[in-house]
């Protein structure tokens, strides 16, 4: 099937209702039938399941459970450096915001305040800053960890469009990132300053979860939800777990002016692995 076909399929199936149903799918608890589908999908997608922490198919109860599955102690050792890659995946884009647009594909860019909800104050924040887009796989390790130290501030529930976000539908679907449903996490660094990281649904993301909420968008609301952490403690360190995808899709992350240089052996499409280095303050 053509790149194009791809693409216009996708405005035309229903997305919403497929994510409803695999949802549903994917949180049952249905045994043997379970068992089949996780030992299919990791068949299917060359899953490395040595390195989970739990190596036994047969000892996930729901294909969630298989999908978030944690790691073995040791499998990402987190890098000395002051970022972190805060997944396994691969690099889409990243780079210099240009005043407050985002390169999403050749061709394709987006807006700051756009992606986090309308919200131009908070935007100003990253004028000129930078930026870097992250693609999960379905045979990726799907939890979230912190790229930096930093403290929790905000969190926005945008609802939006489910469009399939891989690399074909990010060089065709224009503003894919800033019109899909996502979940914008707002923090501080004493350190490094403000920084962004903005969960993106997709066709058949069940959910997305973050360590201190749960599950952020049960209920699928259409309208946008915020909620306000400034008067909380809530400090999360570079490497640790901050959310999760159930089932898998991209994440974007925003940092300020002169606050990261990317590690130099980054490039589009390159595969990346959690804890690796991602870059250093400026110098």
């Amino acid at each position: 099937m053509s790149d194009r076909l791809k693409v216009l399929l996708q405005y035309v199936l229903p997305k919403q209702g497929l994510t409803v149903f695999a949802g549903r799918i994917a949180g049952a608890q249905g045994g043997s039938a379970t068992t089949r589908l996780i030992r299919w999908f990791v068949g299917r997608y060359a899953v490395d399941m040595t390195e989970a922490a739990d190596p036994d198919i047969a000892s996930y109860k729901s294909f969630n459970d298989f999908f978030t599955r944690p790691l073995r102690a040791g499998a990402r050792p987190i890098a000395a450096a002051d970022f972190v890659c805060p997944v396994d995946g691969a690099i889409s884009q990243f780079g210099a915001i240009d005043d407050h647009h985002i390169v999403q594909a050749k061709g394709h860019r987006f807006t700051t305040t756009e992606l986090v909800g309308g919200d131009g104050v908070l935007a100003a924040r990253f004028r000129h800053g930078s930026f870097a887009n992250l693609y999960l796989s379905p045979k990726d390790y799907h939890r979230l960890h912190m790229p930096c130290d930093g403290r929790l501030t905000r969190m926005i529930h945008v609802p939006g469009q489910l469009f399939s976000v891989n690399p074909v539908t990010a060089r065709g679907v224009p503003n894919l990132f800033a019109r899909n449903e996502r979940v914008v996490c707002v923090f501080d660094s004493a350190e490094h300053g403000p920084f962004v990281m903005v969960l993106v649904g997709a066709t058949i993301v069940g959910s997305m979860a973050t360590v201190w909420h749960g599950v952020v968008n049960a209920k699928r609301s259409n309208a946008t939800t915020e909620w306000n952490y400034a008067d909380q403690d809530i400090v999360l360190r570079k490497g640790e777990e901050m959310g999760r995808f159930l089932l898998g899709s991209t994440i974007v992350m925003l940092f300020g002016q002169d606050s990261i240089v990317f590690n130099d052996q980054w490039a589009p499409e390159r595969q990346v692995r959690l804890g690796e280095p991602m870059g250093h303050r400026p110098t």
